[in-house]
């Protein structure tokens, strides 16, 4: 092929030679290779660095051998003029070029010149240390590459060496570790809840402890805390009371066993009624007792709605003989024994109530919320409250009840519950409770407000929204005139 016409030629050759002053900062030197910088040969960037100092016998050799060295040179060039126009293939020079360029066009200091990194088609950077894999064993998971002992638990640590594995968003884990951190698992066996015959995880579960447990446990004769409701831990055991009721720990830590421990209690109650202009006039005997006494009592009574399967305590209007506990019984292993009791004859003097009665062994805030809606129904009977109906009377006696338990766990709330009770002074001589014993209350507040119950539920929650809208004393003068609380 012809070569290049020699116009082109022409402003190609100025061109290079400009770049050729450009780095070396003087006129081109010609000759075969002994200038500083490297030199352009025609069309191509034909690189020819500096070699050191030739000696004369060198430089006198024969041309024969000049021209064999030159050849391939030749060749070169030939090869390049058959190209098309503007086909050059790259050399290790056009890299030094670029950056010389570069530095002269931007002398402001910038970064230099760097060329991408390029990797070999089997480059890999682990997801685990970030450190190249190289052409070891690897894993692939979630787009990423992994050594094998990389590619580790996120919740034991450990690497994962089992065929199968799973993931939570972007996180491997053991199966086991998974399921150790998702499957539920039972607070009364401490097993992992099985599932149904759908496949599903299926529990129950508290709904103010949260407690999880297997559906079974409710039909295998698993104890339950007659206090806080909680069934009893496999590796926690309750205590007897000896009347078919068990006590969890925590509430026996606060339990009234007899009736001179509760003695100090009701006096305090007391106290909050007189406090709230709600005096009692009579001094009404108050007996704790065992279940067996409180269900005979409960026959015994002609008239009166009662909270049932399970009856705690009871405002007594019939005169009776009851058996009530003297001396707190002991512990002996995980049950109460050596419960001292007497018989005691109950009449009625002149007035609708004969004594309160209170199931003993319950904790202390428990006691008083039984005490507090006792003597509301004392204190109603006592003012001529007459024939009322269950959701009306049961209804203000559990607003009474709830409205102590709140004085005692939320002082500063509870005395705001009503303007009635603002004048009290009984929470300011209570000393200070565990964080364990106002939790208990709370709980008991918490089954006041959510009894299922038409009279003791439904009745309360009417009850304290009247309370709430007119106050306490309105409210009770409404039940007095009409039977009923006011809309």
């Amino acid at each position: 092929m012809a070569p290049p016409s020699s116009s082109s030629s022409e402003r190609k050759s100025r061109f290079m030679k400009w770049l050729s002053k450009l780095f070396r900062g003087g006129p081109s030197r010609g000759g075969g290779g002994g200038g500083r910088h490297p030199q352009l040969l025609g069309e191509e960037s034909m690189v020819s660095w500096r070699q050191p100092a030739r000696s004369l016998d060198e430089h006198s050799r024969p041309n024969k051998e000049k021209e064999e060295s030159d050849h391939p040179v030749s060749l070169s060039l030939a090869e390049d003029w058959r190209r098309p126009p503007g086909y050059r293939l790259p050399t290790d020079y056009d890299d030094e070029l670029a950056r010389a360029l570069h530095s002269s066009l931007n002398p402001s200091g910038y970064p230099p010149y760097a060329p991408p990194q390029y990797y070999h088609r089997d480059y890999r950077i682990c997801g685990g240390c970030h450190r190249d894999i190289g052409f070891g064993n690897y894993l692939g998971c979630m787009g990423q590459f992994f050594h094998p002992e990389c590619f580790r638990c996120s919740s034991c640590g450990y690497p994962i060496t089992e065929h199968e594995f799973s993931l939570s968003g972007r996180d491997p884990y053991h199966k086991s570790c998974f399921k150790e951190l998702t499957h539920p698992k039972c607070e009364v066996c401490h097993e992992f809840i099985p599932t149904n015959e759908a496949g599903l995880i299926e529990y129950r579960c508290h709904p103010f402890w949260s407690q999880k447990y297997c559906p079974s446990h409710e039909h295998d004769d698993t104890a339950r805390c007659c206090s806080c409701e909680r069934l009893e831990s496999w590796d926690a055991r309750y205590y007897s009371l000896g009347d078919g009721r068990s006590l969890c720990l925590e509430c026996m830590q606060y339990a009234i066993m007899d009736t001179g421990d509760c003695q100090p209690l009701y006096h305090a109650i007391r106290d909050y009624y007189e406090g709230m202009n709600m005096r009692l006039d009579q001094q009404i005997p108050m007996l704790l007792v065992e279940r067996q006494a409180l269900n005979e009592a409960i026959i015994g009574e002609k008239n009166g709605f009662h909270h049932m399967p399970e009856t705690r305590g009871l405002c007594l209007s019939e005169e009776q003989t009851v058996t009530s506990i003297q001396r707190r019984p002991k512990i002996g292993g995980h049950r109460l024994v050596g419960i001292k009791t007497q018989p005691q004859k109950l009449t009625r003097k002149s007035c609708e109530v004969t004594a309160i009665l209170v199931l003993y062994g319950l904790p202390r805030l428990l006691t008083g919320a039984i005490l507090a809606h006792e003597l509301m129904h004392g204190w109603l009977r006592l003012k001529g409250y007459r024939n009322l109906n269950p959701e009306v009377e049961e209804g203000i006696c559990q607003v009474l009840s709830y409205m102590w338990l709140e004085s005692e766990v939320l002082p500063s709330k509870g005395m705001a519950s009503t303007s009635a009770a603002s004048s009290s002074s009984f929470s300011s001589k209570k000393g200070g409770k565990s964080n364990v014993e106002n939790k208990l209350g709370e709980f008991f507040m918490h089954q006041i407000a959510n009894d299922a119950s038409p009279a003791y539920g439904g009745g309360f929650r009417a009850a304290n929204a009247a309370v709430n809208k007119y106050g306490l004393r309105s409210t009770l003068e409404h039940i007095r005139l009409t039977g009923h609380f006011p809309l």
